[in-house]
């Protein structure tokens, strides 16, 4: 089965993998802006966003659907570039495959393992009931008694849509989600490298990679540049756009 994709622009490829709970859709204003120079591939990981669902979650088949799709879209030399979960699977993705990996661009996530941190996102998810909520505003209403930030509700509910007339759904694969989530945090393998061309970018708000991660990033990438974008937590890529896309174009430039 071949993963869901947008595809824009023309010129070099340029792959985009969103995080957790996420879906091609977040990286749309963005993928619009490189896409004046790149042709711009926004992917939907396996059970997000409009790409298939499936009881395998493991970052070995995010990498393999991936290949997949390089594959299918004859996809060589391309500049890929992975948030959270996304970067992950890019890492994978570059130590397996690195001749398909011109330029690598990792997001907010060290190539280490992370404890579950999800729980109380998922446990609000799980509580939708969409016999019972009919509108966007009650499902916000509902999640907000797990989830308190704004802003991460909003995320979370664009994975809201129509399944039918007056019927509420989610397009994430929300049941095998939360089966694997501790698959989410397991570490790059031991062995994994890639020695070619590598951005890491940090939110300065953020602790997903922190001083200690430098050694570990560089064990794995030893290319590999760190550049923190200031005024930004995890999502650095919404919170400092601007920011975000000059780091990212001087790079790939």
């Amino acid at each position: 089965m071949l993963l869901h994709s947008n595809i824009i622009g023309e010129g070099k490829p340029f792959v985009i993998l969103h995080g957790f709970l996420g879906m091609s859709d977040n990286w749309k204003t963005l993928g619009n802006q490189f896409a004046e120079h790149f042709k711009v591939h926004l992917v939907d990981q396996r059970n997000h966003g409009r790409s298939f669902h499936d009881d395998n979650f493991h970052y070995e088949a995010l990498a393999e659907d991936l290949k997949h799709y390089f594959d299918a879209n004859h996809i060589k030399d391309a500049i890929l570039l992975g948030h959270s979960m996304g970067g992950k699977t890019a890492m994978l993705f570059a130590t397996l495959y690195p001749e398909l990996v011109s330029k690598l661009i990792i997001a907010d996530i060290s190539p280490r393992f992370y404890p579950i941190h999800h729980d109380a996102i998922l446990q609000g998810l799980n509580s939708l009931d969409f016999n019972v909520l009919k509108s966007r505003s009650q499902a916000d209403k509902q999640l907000a008694n797990y989830v308190s930030d704004f802003g991460t509700r909003q995320f979370l509910l664009k994975n809201l849509y129509w399944i039918e007339k007056g019927k509420l759904a989610l397009r994430m694969n929300l049941d095998a989600l939360t089966e694997n989530v501790s698959e989410v945090g397991e570490a790059l393998p031991i062995h994994a490298k890639f020695e070619g061309d590598t951005l890491f970018l940090r939110g300065d708000k953020s602790e997903y990679i922190g001083n200690q991660d430098e050694a570990i990033i560089k064990n794995h990438f030893p290319e590999a540049n760190i550049i923190t974008i200031s005024n930004a937590g995890h999502w650095l890529h919404a919170e400092n756009p601007e920011d975000f896309y000059n780091a990212v174009t001087n790079f790939v430039n």
